[in-house]
């Protein structure tokens, strides 16, 4: 490879480690001579010269939720953007137990960092737990950890839904809660009822849900019968399609009887009918943010403790009244 670039071993082994001292030109002929060749790098070679294995380790609950999911991918996208591999271990709890095993199991394979899926309460203990000496951020974790956390700030996006439907007229806004055990519901929930009680508008009891369109459903049929029930927040937008389906079947119009905001701004919801307006969550900023924290450790070789929060954003469609005119 070398002679067919016209250049040194040393040279060739600079480009494949990204060397900034490499002239551009020189770069390209590299480039062109691996491809000409096929050659792949040996990783597990380059990983016992370099004592580094560039490759980080995420736990993830296993689930196909859209939350979950989002936050995984970005966290592989931005991996890979800075040069990095990344071994997943996908576990059914996010008990100590559970988490410590698929920790156990990522230190063996020598990843340099760990990003942990934390958005359950019950992770809090399990972070507490693990292995000194490799670099840890937990991902939509709880903020009174003892590791770096990146985090939705989740409140903040159930006060733009709340302050939406408040600022269009309506009295007070009824809440489909998220499962309790979730830290990202309880954060919608706390942010809609601080929006309220700052408004002076009474707090109701909120209903609860399991994230699934069905619970959303039944939590609808409920609200359906409630004639005060015109504006509500839901946690999430599959719930928000269940709420949907019972309001439509119970003769009351969206938006014109009752106004609906949901929150994730899925890939399906501007499909809705009608259209959901939602809460949009940033889940490339959260993988960059929380990539760009391991990669700080491992470069500083210095623990961090941040709390980076990222800001969502309030996407208007048609399931709710547009806010009322000022003045």
């Amino acid at each position: 490879m070398a002679s067919l670039a016209g250049v040194s071993h040393q040279t060739v082994s600079r480009v494949l480690n990204n060397h900034p001292s490499v002239r551009q030109l020189t770069r390209a002929r590299v480039l062109a001579a691996i491809d000409q060749l096929g050659y792949r790098p040996n990783t597990a070679a380059r990983a016992l010269a370099s004592g580094r294995s560039k490759t980080l380790g995420v736990v993830a609950l296993d689930t196909t939720l859209y939350g979950p999911a989002s936050t995984l991918n970005s966290i592989q996208q931005a991996a890979q953007h800075e040069g990095y591999f990344v071994s997943v271990m996908a576990v059914h709890s996010l008990d100590r137990p559970s988490v410590g095993e698929a920790v156990r199991r990522l230190t063996s394979q020598a990843v340099e960092g760990l990003a942990v899926i934390a958005p359950f309460t019950s992770a809090h203990d399990a972070l507490a737990y693990l292995p000194t000496g490799t670099p840890v951020v937990a991902v939509e974790g709880d903020p009174e950890g003892n590791v770096a956390v990146v985090t939705v700030d989740q409140a903040a996006g159930a006060r733009l839904a709340t302050q939406h439907l408040l600022a269009a007229g309506y009295e007070t806004v009824f809440h489909v809660a998220g499962p309790v055990e979730w830290l990202e519901a309880r954060g919608r929930t706390a942010g809609w009822r601080a929006t309220l009680e700052e408004a002076g508008a009474d707090v109701t009891p909120p209903l609860y849900g399991d994230w699934s369109a069905r619970s959303g459903y039944n939590a609808g049929q409920v609200l359906a019968q409630i004639p005060d029930a015109r504006a509500i927040f839901v946690a999430n937008d599959h719930m928000a399609l269940g709420v949907l389906r019972a309001l439509n079947e119970r003769g009351r119009r969206v938006p014109e009887d009752v106004s609906v905001v949901g929150f994730d701004d899925t890939p399906e919801s501007a499909y809705f009918i009608p259209p959901l307006t939602t809460v949009r969550q940033d889940f490339q900023g959260v993988g960059r943010a929380a990539v760009r924290l391991l990669v700080d450790q491992l470069t500083t070789g210095t623990p961090r403790r941040d709390r980076v929060l990222i800001d969502p954003e309030l996407v208007c469609r048609k399931s709710s009244l547009k806010p009322a005119p000022a003045g």
